[in-house]
């Protein structure tokens, strides 16, 4: 049996009425229909306004079974089958399986949308929508609404580079925008409703039909994006680029190294979703946090490789890593001190472990146990719970994010 995940009700409560009065919206204990609140606020038809995130586990196993598990009540379901899985991104919502064949998409109907100084959630009925083809493990990334503007998919196999349609997705159907062939190892963004796709020594703007447009920063290298709260930030030899606006108008920022510290340059990135700052893993010990608001990098170096870092960007400014000998290390990300660690957890994490952090918890699959571990990253990285999940967790995503 599964203790539910314990939430500060009251307060969740509460903050949830704040933020839906100050939509104009009247305020209900239950789940308010969509149809009864004001455009624009990342609904749809076929979901219902909730009060609290409405949190879960989505666990793929190795034959490609999907399972649900709800963070909040404790209950679990099996929604279908994918092919089986060699890689696994998420956006919050939809989770993306890479497979032989291409990516099928599962849609857990749970997502949050940032209204600025607060947030409205949503809750449907799952679903998996189909498969885009496409060959290699597929790099997916996303904009910060799941309803409105694009995601993107690049096949490093096939080197085609795939913009989904999201507000089609959100009903139900997978819409391409565009298929275009680039390089294998191009980094493709979306923007708006077009993308920012790297070749050579820059990175361009296409618009919605695939159409390279006439806009272009130079970026040297390019690996790694993600969307924050402010913009589009991509990782360059010598810099980070932020890029704001969209296909039509896009303005790009460049937010150079600093001279005076002497490090492996940032490959990857992640970061609660809807926060500015974001952690950057590089191929050596430590990383940099990348503010997109104040656009400033800051180097942490740390006596233990890691595989995995994440920067949760709350009050305290934890930042959330899993070293190469499988335990969970807590940061701060003011001082660069290492506050908090596991016991070892995992072992030997390879690219199907998964460490996803939300506001409260951080989650760490454990294949070979079949379990997954809920840590408390504030609280001394406290295992919280060991949680089953309904599909065994070779490949993990926390949703409803």
């Amino acid at each position: 049996m599964i203790t539910p995940r314990p939430l500060a009700a009251t307060t969740a409560v509460a903050l949830a009425l704040v933020a839906l009065a100050g939509c104009g919206v009247e305020s209900e204990p239950t789940a308010t229909p969509v149809d009864d609140v004001s455009d624009g606020h990342g609904e749809i038809a076929t979901a219902a306004e909730v009060e609290e995130p409405p949190l879960a586990l989505v666990s793929v196993d190795a034959d490609g079974r999907v399972g649900l598990l709800d963070l909040l009540s404790g209950e679990s379901e099996d929604l279908g089958s994918a092919g089986a899985p060699t890689g696994l991104a998420s956006d919050g919502r939809y989770v993306f399986v890479s497979t032989a064949e291409g990516v099928d998409i599962v849609d857990s109907a749970r997502w949050s949308w940032n209204h600025g100084d607060h947030f409205h959630y949503y809750l449907g009925s799952p679903e998996m929508p189909g498969t885009v083809p496409g060959s290699g493990i597929a790099t997916v990334t996303w904009g910060m609404l799941s309803t409105d503007g694009s995601t993107a998919l690049h096949f490093a196999g096939s080197g085609d580079a795939v913009l989904l349609e999201n507000e089609a997705l959100a009903e139900g159907e997978i819409v391409e925008r565009f298929r275009v062939d680039v390089d294998a190892d191009a980094v493709v963004a979306p923007l708006g409703d077009g993308a920012i796709i790297s070749e050579a020594d820059a990175l361009g703007v296409y618009d919605a039909e695939g159409r390279q447009t006439e806009q272009s920063v130079s970026c040297t290298d390019a690996a790694g994006a993600i969307t924050t709260v402010v913009g589009l930030a991509i990782g360059c030899a010598e810099a980070a680029v932020l890029v704001t606006g969209d296909e039509d108008e896009a303005e790009f920022s460049v937010i150079p190294y600093p001279d005076d510290v002497d490090a492996e340059r940032a490959v990857a990135f992640d970061g609660r979703k809807g926060r500015p700052t974001v952690a950057g893993l590089t191929d050596a010990s430590g990383f940099w946090l990348l503010d997109t608001r104040e656009e400033t990098w800051t180097h942490v170096a740390t006596e233990h490789t890691l595989v995995h870092v994440t920067a949760v960007d709350d009050e305290a400014g934890h930042v959330v890593a899993l070293d190469t000998d499988g335990r969970v290390r807590v940061y701060a990300a003011a001082t660069g001190e290492e506050i908090a660690a596991t016991d070892v957890l995992v072992g030997a994490p390879d690219e199907a472990t998964s460490l996803t952090v939300d506001g409260q918890r951080a989650y760490l699959n454990d294949p070979a146990a079949a379990v997954v571990h809920e840590i408390d990253y504030a609280d001394g990285a406290r295992i919280a719970r060991t949680l089953d999940t309904p599909t065994s967790p070779a490949f993990l995503s926390e949703v409803g994010r």
